[in-house]
């Protein structure tokens, strides 16, 4: 067996550490990165490479990869300069921070992810409530992005407390849980909010499936506490507002809003779809099919979106990988879920593993959840903790 000597060991907790603060910046991910591959190399993972394969969850993720590599073989019109697609690989990530967990490490790994989620929780209240400001721009971090995070602790925090057995934990997870929640309502995203709702009606369906009255209660507060949110967040309100003045828009032949260019892009990607419906149309061409098609398709009624933004992808995980991989692709993202969800219940969090692929699958509705990488890799770095945890 392979032992490492006092430094190393000492070196690898500080690099898991370091993971789970840095990974919210985008420059420092450029440093922890490698230093967690480093690590890796040092922890002898080559060596055991063969052994992590075997998970299914490490497995769906080579294979979604991999897939995307061979993709750029067919692609014929690879002019994607903005490469939103290479994120997909940032989930690889996963395979070296699993490998070299354990149970000397956890607790490093474990108190890395809790203090960089806080400190990133802390920076979007200060931006919010003293500056006015949604999001966490010192982390280049956009509203959507955040209200993505708030949503997975939210999920996190009602998934956990529905293991403990002590009813004070119980409550004090809940009352940590809505307080993020009230955070998100003051957020101008309103699918990642929708996610998080629906994610966690979900899990207490699943938790109280058998008390029929208590799900009943809960139920009904969670829609009071919902009610309460909205009638106090000026933002959820003028979103929703908007909602309602984009869709009147739309109907008049205007797709330059945020959910006329949603609709657009779906239109647009289901299209490309189906011309191509085995293989799409190759890693990278998504965005250049969708600049070229829009000048001709449906006599032109999307060519001057580019101008209200700038195309980088079709704001759903299934159109975007069945525009690069076709049903291939989106087959390889079937399986990824489904071995997420099954490496949870496997590990005894089968409520927590259904809200959060509850979340990620209705969140993947309405935007491209995978390549938000931070959030992502946030969760695939839970799941490998609760992995190694539970065993």
């Amino acid at each position: 067996m392979y032992v490492n000597s006092n430094w190393q060991e000492t070196s690898i907790r500080l690099v898991l550490v370091l993971v789970g603060l840095g990974f919210w910046h985008g420059g420092l991910n450029l440093i922890v990165f490698p230093l967690l591959v480093v690590a890796w190399m040092m922890d002898g993972g080559l060596t055991r490479l063969s052994q992590t394969i075997r998970e299914p969850l490490v497995q769906a993720l080579l294979l979604l990869c991999l897939l995307l590599i061979v993709g750029l073989s067919w692609s014929e019109q690879f002019e994607d300069d903005r490469m939103k697609w290479v994120k997909y690989f940032m989930l690889l990530i996963f395979v070296p921070y699993y490998s070299l967990l354990n149970q000397q490490r956890l607790p490093w790994a474990l108190v890395g992810l809790i203090l960089g989620y806080i400190a990133v929780l802390i920076l979007g209240m200060y931006q919010l409530i003293v500056l006015d400001i949604q999001g966490v721009p010192l982390l280049g971090m956009s509203y959507l992005g955040f209200s993505a995070m708030l949503g997975v602790g939210f999920v996190t925090l009602i998934g956990v407390s529905c293991i403990s057995q002590s009813l004070l934990v119980q409550a004090s997870l809940w009352i940590l849980a809505f307080a993020i929640l009230l955070i998100q309502f003051y957020q101008n995203s309103r699918v990642f909010l929708c996610a998080a709702l629906i994610a966690a009606v979900v899990m207490f369906f699943c938790y109280y499936r058998e008390q029929r009255l208590r799900l009943a209660v809960v139920l009904l507060s969670l829609l009071t506490v919902t009610i309460i949110f909205a009638l106090s967040s000026t933002v959820f309100q003028e979103r929703w507002v908007q909602a309602k003045s984009d869709f009147e828009w739309m109907q008049q032949g205007h797709y330059d809003s945020s959910l006329g260019y949603r609709i657009a892009m779906w239109d647009v990607g289901l299209h490309g779809i189906a011309e191509c419906p085995l293989l799409g149309h190759g890693t990278g061409a998504a965005a250049g099919y969708f600049e070229k098609t829009i000048q001709s398709y449906k006599e032109g009624r999307y060519q001057d979106l580019p101008k209200f933004q700038e195309t980088a992808h079709y704001h759903n995980d299934w159109i975007e990988i069945g525009m690069h991989l076709g049903l291939l692709g989106m087959s390889a993202l079937v399986f990824l879920f489904w071995s997420w969800y099954r490496t949870l219940e496997k590990n005894n969090l089968a409520i927590l593993g259904a809200g959060l692929m509850s979340y990620v699958l209705v969140a993947g509705l309405a935007d491209t959840f995978l390549i938000f990488s931070r959030t992502s890799l946030f969760l695939l770095m839970m799941t490998a903790i609760a992995m190694r945890w539970r065993e």
